[in-house]
C-alpha cells in the first residue's frame, strides 16, 4: 500500500456470487445468508451485480432487489459497491442513478465490453457514468473480457473530468502500466487487483488491495496476506503460495462456474448458474475440490 493512502473502501472487497435456487430464480435468503458470511470471514466490503454476480443474466428488478436484500443484511457494518456498468452509456449513467437511491456506498463501472469505443469514447463514457453519482467509482478494466483496454492516459483525463472516480479494478495483467498507474494517480486512488493470483505483485507495485473472487473460501487467508504484506512480505508470500491451488482452480472454467461447485461444496448459498453458462462438470467440481482440500478448506 501507498504511504499515505486512504480510499473509499478497504483493501478486501468480494465480488458476490448471486445465488439461485434450482429453478434458477433468484436466492434473495441465500445471497444475504451468503454476504453475511463474507463479512464474518474478512471482506471489507461486497461488490454485487459484477461479473461474479452473474450480472448479464440477472434482470433490472433482479438488480434492485439483490441490492436491497445485501444492503439489508450487511450495509451497517461494510461498504455494498453495485456493478452499474453496461455498454450503452445510457444505461450505465441509469443504473448508476438508480443504485445510488437504493443506498449502494459506490459503483463498479466496466469498460464497455463488445462496442471496442475509441479511448476518447471510453473517456466520455466513464466521465458520464461518474458524473451521474456523487458516490466513489471504481473503474473496472478487463480487456479478456471487453476486449477494450483503458490507457493510462484515458484513466488520468477521466480522474481529472471527475474526482470521485477513486479507484482502478485491474485485470489487465499489466503490470509495467499498474506501476504507472502507482506512480501518477493521486495518493488516495485505490488500485484492486482484479484478479486474485495478481493480488500479491500488485501490492509490491503499490496495490491496496483486491476486488476477490477466492475469498468466498478463503477470506481470512486473503485479509492475513493483506494486512501482513508490509510487516512481513515473505510470510504473505507463503499464504500465496499455499492459495495457489485455490487461485487457478475458480478459473479452470468460466468464473463463476467453478466458484459455485466451491460454494456448494462447502454448504454455502450457490445454486446453478444461468445459461449460457453451464454448470460445473465433475473434472471442474473435483479440481474445486482438491484445491479446498490443498489450501486447509474453506476459511
Amino acid at each position: 500500500m501507498r504511504k499515505g493512502v486512504t480510499v473509499p473502501f478497504g483493501p478486501l472487497l468480494t465480488a458476490m456470487a448471486t445465488p439461485l435456487h434450482p429453478d434458477r430464480s433468484l436466492d434473495l435468503e441465500g445471497a444475504q445468508r451468503l454476504a453475511r458470511h463474507l463479512v464474518d470471514t474478512g471482506s471489507d466490503g461486497l461488490v454485487v451485480c459484477g461479473t461474479t454476480g452473474e450480472s448479464p443474466t440477472i434482470t433490472h428488478d433482479e438488480t434492485r432487489d439483490l441490492l436491497r436484500a445485501v444492503i439489508e443484511a450487511v450495509g451497517e457494518d461494510v461498504a455494498v459497491v453495485a456493478g452499474t456498468g453496461k455498454n450503452d452509456t445510457a444505461a450505465s449513467v441509469a443504473a448508476t442513478r438508480e443504485a445510488t437511491g437504493l443506498g449502494v456506498d459506490g459503483v463498479l463501472v466496466v469498460t464497455p465490453y463488445y462496442n471496442k469505443p475509441s479511448q476518447r469514447g471510453l473517456a466520455h463514457h466513464l466521465s458520464a457514468v461518474a458524473n451521474a453519482t456523487d458516490l466513489p467509482v471504481i473503474v473496472y478494466d478487463i480487456p479478456g473480457r471487453t476486449a477494450c483496454r483503458l490507457e493510462l492516459d484515458t484513466l488520468l483525463e477521466v480522474i481529472e473530468a471527475a474526482p470521485n472516480v477513486r479507484g482502478i479494478k485491474d485485470a489487465a495483467k499489466d503490470f509495467d502500466r499498474a506501476g504507472q498507474i502507482a506512480a501518477r494517480t493521486p495518493s488516495d486512488f485505490a488500485i484492486y487487483a482484479g484478479n486474485d493470483i495478481d493480488l500479491l505483485p500488485l501490492l509490491a507495485l503499490g496495490g491496496h488491495g483486491v476486488i476477490s473472487v477466492a475469498a468466498h473460501l478463503a477470506g481470512r487467508d486473503l485479509s492475513q496476506l493483506i494486512d501482513g504484506f508490509a510487516k512481513d512480505p515473505a510470510a504473505a508470500a507463503a499464504i500465496h503460495h499455499r492459495l495457489l491451488p485455490l487461485l487457478t482452480a475458480l478459473f479452470c472454467d468460466t468464473n463463476p462456474v467453478p466458484l459455485k461447485a466451491g460454494l456448494a461444496q462447502a454448504g454455502l448459498p450457490a445454486g446453478p448458474v444461468r445459461p449460457p453458462l453451464a454448470d460445473a462438470d465433475a473434472m471442474v467440481a473435483d479440481r474445486v475440490r482438491e484445491a479446498l482440500a490443498a489450501t486447509g478448506g474453506p476459511r
